[in-house]
């Protein structure tokens, strides 16, 4: 753990550590090397924090096996620490970027651009594939990055429509890598590995927990320049996701429904609130051709 990167990749491992606190001490010292220095107790006294938190973290931090064990999840997977390089610039604009990304699969997907977050229920109507399809497929076609969850439902037919016209498409986890949630998709997720990529900033041997995915949210929203909700009920996790693309500074979009399917209720309310309705792909190629002039002027 000699260079300021691997101490990172370590300290993001660590118990008790979280990605305030690495900030906190990249702040105070950009070496990193400082807190490898200190006693349980100076760590309690110069970050207050409980003894047995203080007591976890510097186990961790002389835990050889740990330091081990990163080491070969490094050489495993693609690794993306925030002060690298070749870290995505698109999560740099994010609030609370992730501090690591460990990744399978084409690791410069991560910075292809036009990309478009593609979310929605996970108990779709009979016609969401349609639906998904419809928009999907034409951008797919034009090689826009299709981002998703890899859940089941609308993300599954958002990974699985850019595949079929061997387009580009990510998913970000909820879990580490070598969990596949859910466990249908495990084709799916393998399919994507070798055409894709699949991203998580949770370490590999990190199962799935249920407060990891509203939190991987703000990854899927980050990457995109905006985020297409397909199908949503009126209470549903796709309205974080919502917000995170709204606070972020993303544009959002909604394909309306019948009144009559209730996975359709929450589409509707976001037009209301001002997301743009579509019907077709090429609404949204409009707008990005719009936001790229203004950007190259």
């Amino acid at each position: 753990m000699n260079t300021k990167r691997m101490r990172l990749l370590h300290l993001h491992r660590c118990r008790g550590m979280t990605r305030r606190f690495i900030r906190l001490l990249y702040r105070l010292d950009p070496t990193l090397h400082h807190v490898y220095e200190l006693t349980p107790s100076e760590i309690t006294k110069n970050f207050s924090i409980p003894v047995k938190r203080a007591t976890n973290l510097y186990h961790d931090l002389h835990d050889q096996h740990l330091k081990h064990r990163v080491k070969i999840d490094a050489n495993q997977f693609h690794t993306f620490t925030i002060v690298d390089a070749h870290y995505p610039s698109m999560l740099k604009t994010i609030k609370d970027p992730p501090i690591v990304l460990y990744g399978l699969g084409n690791a410069s997907f991560l910075h292809e651009q036009p990309a478009i977050s593609v979310i929605g229920t996970r108990n779709p109507s009979e016609e969401a594939r349609r639906k998904t399809n419809h928009l999907v497929i034409p951008l797919a076609k034009r090689n826009w990055m299709i981002v998703s969850g890899l859940a089941k439902g609308i993300d599954s037919f958002a990974h699985q429509a850019a595949l079929a016209v061997k387009g580009r498409t990510i998913a970000v986890l909820g879990c580490g890598l070598k969990h596949i949630y859910p466990k249908q998709n495990t084709a799916l997720f393998q399919q994507i590995v070798r055409s894709g990529l699949v991203i998580s900033e949770y370490p590999p041997n990190e199962p799935p927990k249920p407060y990891y995915f509203p939190e991987r949210n703000r990854i899927i929203s980050g990457l995109s320049f905006s985020t297409l909700v397909v199908e949503a009920a009126m209470k549903s996790g796709t309205l974080i996701t919502v917000d995170q693309a709204l606070d972020q500074g993303r544009e959002v979009y909604a394909i309306p429904g019948s009144p009559f399917i209730p996975q359709t209720i929450g589409c509707h309310q976001m037009i209301q609130d001002g997301a743009k309705l579509v019907y077709e792909a090429t609404d949204i190629m409009e707008d990005w051709e719009q936001l790229s002039r203004c950007w190259n002027n």
